[in-house]
């Protein structure tokens, strides 16, 4: 299954491009425009493909499309989303829009999120790496101590 994963920092040149990860375009195959929406949690932007924009839109179709949730959420997916074009060397531009969401200045991380990736300016990523593996980590000792099963000494690392 083709899906994003792992993280990389790319820089962002003097004209506000920055380069997708080549394994990320991999997972595109040949599609040239991505599809962004403005997180509502976290100073990111999730981009993605036909695969990410279909799993949105089917959810979307499950609503009253005369609901009020209809209408917040199709705002979300489609009114205030953004499409970037992927240029012939594998480069999106970083707009105003994306820049005061995300704090990017000069560098972009990159981390994938199965049918999607999310755009990061490094030190945030790394401030939510740290509180989320102490998050994991207590849900590990958590599910360890529901199970009745001691949870395995020495394996709080991973």
């Amino acid at each position: 299954m083709d899906r994003f994963a792992s993280n990389t920092i790319n820089n962002v040149d003097r004209k506000g491009r920055v380069s997708v990860p080549a394994a990320f375009r991999a997972v595109l195959k040949h599609q040239n425009v991505l599809h962004a929406l403005m997180s509502v949690d976290h100073p990111v932007v999730e981009a993605g493909g036909e695969a990410m924009l279909s799993f949105y839109e089917r959810r979307l179709e499950r609503l009253d499309p005369f609901s009020p949730e209809y209408e917040a959420w199709s705002f979300y997916i489609l009114g205030d989303a953004l499409e970037l074009k992927l240029d012939g060397e594998g480069r999106i531009q970083l707009n105003d829009r994306i820049r005061e969401q995300t704090g990017i200045a000069d560098r972009v991380l990159f981390e994938g999120r199965g049918i999607s990736f999310w755009l990061w300016e490094p030190g945030q990523y790394e401030a939510y790496r740290q509180a989320t593996r102490d998050r994991v980590r207590q849900m590990r000792r958590q599910l360890g101590s529901a199970s009745g099963a001691p949870a395995a000494a020495g394996n709080e690392h991973a």
